[in-house]
């Protein structure tokens, strides 16, 4: 086999990467993964793999595209998977780290309805200057972010506030994601 003009014979590896390719090179398909605890509802087939999706990626490292059809349930989905991190936060020596979601102020109406329904444990944070002033709180106290599992803002506002630029979240997740397609965004 030859990549770019240059014959490949073989790849070593060992460690996780070993251990990752072993699991792809099998076709082993993904495992199911129960409800999470404090998770409210039934996730379709679908979104059950979308769900593990997540999950696996998780496990490796990686970072995710989650890119289903409009009306789909990816909010469904992510909730699943914050309700995994939040377990195993609790399992873990390591200190409870939020995530920080960015989407369009349009949206934030949906997501603290979807959170409502589906994750009504998940502790949160809307930081948007309309919605309460735990926000400013927050602001001034870094170290209270981490308090809550999700923090919710807006991609004009990541840009504005220095504060969720220089915090260190567990994961930072993009709705509407091609918001962020050019170098100006």
């Amino acid at each position: 086999t030859e990549v770019n003009g240059l014959p490949l014979h073989g790849v070593e590896t060992s460690g996780w990467l070993d251990d990752l390719l072993a699991q792809l090179q099998t076709g082993e398909k993904l495992k199911s993964l129960p409800v999470p605890e404090g998770f409210v509802g039934q996730l379709r087939p679908y979104q059950e793999r979308g769900f593990a999706w997540l999950a696996f990626l998780r496990r490796w490292g990686f970072g995710a595209c989650l890119a289903d059809d409009m009306g789909l349930g990816k909010t469904v989905q992510v909730l699943g998977f914050l309700h995994i991190l939040k377990s195993s936060l609790k399992k873990s020596v390591s200190p409870h780290r939020a995530s920080l979601l960015v989407i369009p102020a349009s949206l934030i109406s949906n997501w603290v309805n979807e959170i409502s329904r589906f994750s009504p444990d998940m502790k949160y944070l809307v930081a948007h200057p309309a919605a309460n002033s735990a926000a400013r709180t927050a602001a001034e106290d870094k170290k209270s972010l981490n308090t809550f599992d999700l923090v919710i803002t807006t991609y004009a506002l990541v840009q504005k506030y220095e504060w969720l630029q220089t915090h260190s979240w567990n994961y930072v997740i993009l709705d509407e994601a091609q918001a962020i397609k050019n170098p100006a965004t």
